[in-house]
């Protein structure tokens, strides 16, 4: 596998437009005997994928925030380095949510894999995963994790650098009052001073930020307001 990750290296490296490296990417995988590829990124909110797995599963896995049932984005946080997985016997699986999941996935045609995990800025986490319909999966040669890592780090500077396109991610909604309050206190605007300018009481603005924050997974209203600017929601 080593001279795969060297072609994913190179192809990463010169493709000159997102387009580019799109179109090269599904042959790649099918020289390796893959289906398809997920490129994952993996984040508290924006989650989304760089993908080719069929639409309806991408829309149904961002939709139903998957992203924390997935058994592979478990054992990818917890390993942080290269590995294969097998839906295999789902009597083995104790959990009835990751049945379900493996279950639905293999309905898509994705059943085994390879995934490779790196760390990104900020603790964040993103993956690249080559998928099959095969119920299970055998490797000829041990993957070289130096090689599989500094291939998806390159592939993932690659595709932020062309600012590529999902083909799928997870949707954020703010009510009008959410985002009214949160705009506001980017602006600098206490709670208090946010209640006299909207003619609102303090415990209606201090409802409304706090369930933006909710919203946004924020552990603090700073956290929220920074989130929701730099997603274009305020």
């Amino acid at each position: 596998m080593q001279t795969w990750f060297q072609r994913l290296i190179d192809v990463s490296s010169v493709a000159s437009t997102e387009a580019s490296l799109k179109e090269a990417l599904p042959g790649l995988v099918r020289e390796l005997g893959f289906d398809c590829y997920a490129y994952l990124n993996v984040q508290p909110v924006r989650s989304f994928a760089v993908s080719n797995y069929p639409a309806e599963w991408q829309s149904r896995y961002f939709a139903r925030d998957y992203t924390r049932v997935d058994p592979v984005v478990a054992m990818a946080r917890a390993k942080m380095q290269a590995f294969t997985w097998a839906a295999g016997s789902l009597r083995q699986v104790r959990s009835k949510a990751v049945r379900a999941f493996y279950t639905e996935a293999g309905d898509f045609g994705i059943r085994s894999g390879i995934s490779v995990p790196i760390r990104t800025a900020f603790g964040h986490m993103s993956m690249l995963t080559l998928a099959s319909n095969k119920p299970s999966l055998s490797l000829e040669t041990d993957i070289d994790q130096v090689a599989a890592v500094t291939s998806v780090a390159l592939l993932h500077a690659s595709l932020d650098h062309h600012g590529a396109e999902p083909s799928a991610a997870r949707s954020i909604e703010l009510t009008a009052k959410q985002a009214l309050c949160l705009k506001w206190s980017a602006e600098g605007k206490s709670m208090k001073a946010i209640a006299t300018i909207e003619a609102m009481s303090y415990a209606t603005v201090n409802f409304h930020l706090n369930n933006a924050r909710k919203a946004l997974d924020a552990a603090s209203l700073a956290q929220a307001t920074a989130l929701a600017t730099k997603l274009k929601l305020i």
